[in-house]
């Protein structure tokens, strides 16, 4: 079964961004196993050297970055699909704390993706991608979801 781990700096604080992340979390089991670590907020390196040490050994790294690939959803889901086919089972999602995300983590990458040119509170970063990660997998079950 594929396996989803939104790796993150800090904690969730705002009751909203914690209901809607584990809604799109519950809704995602019936595709994968999802879960989320989330490592002490510090200094970028210190962030970045956290952020390493949960990465495991074999999983596809995609880490949010300002800097990174943009694409549209279909894009998006059909790159997972692609890895799925060539044996990925394990994606990590990293995003960085509040001043970015260190050059360690974005080195170690796979795939460095940017959600959107514009910035995003961490609470919402991690909204957005359990959405997008969501309605990646419906699209690649061939099924219908809102647009």
């Amino acid at each position: 079964m594929m396996h989803i781990t939104i790796l993150c700096v800090g904690k969730l604080k705002e009751e909203y961004a914690k209901k809607a992340t584990s809604d799109y979390l519950s809704r995602l089991s019936r595709f994968a196993k999802a879960d989320v670590i989330e490592v002490p907020e510090g200094t970028v390196t210190s962030e970045g050297e956290a952020l390493l040490k949960k990465i495991p050994e074999k999983c596809f790294l995609i880490a949010l970055d300002l800097r990174g690939r943009m694409m549209d959803s279909e894009a998006f889901a059909g790159l997972l699909d692609r890895q799925l086919t060539s044996g990925v089972s394990h994606f990590v999602f990293a995003i960085g704390g509040s001043d970015g995300i260190s050059e360690a983590v974005t080195d170690r990458a796979d795939l460095r993706l940017c959600l959107s040119p514009m910035t995003f509170t961490h609470q919402m970063t991690r909204v957005i991608l359990a959405e997008q990660i969501y309605r990646a997998m419906k699209i690649n079950a061939g099924e219908t979801y809102h647009k």
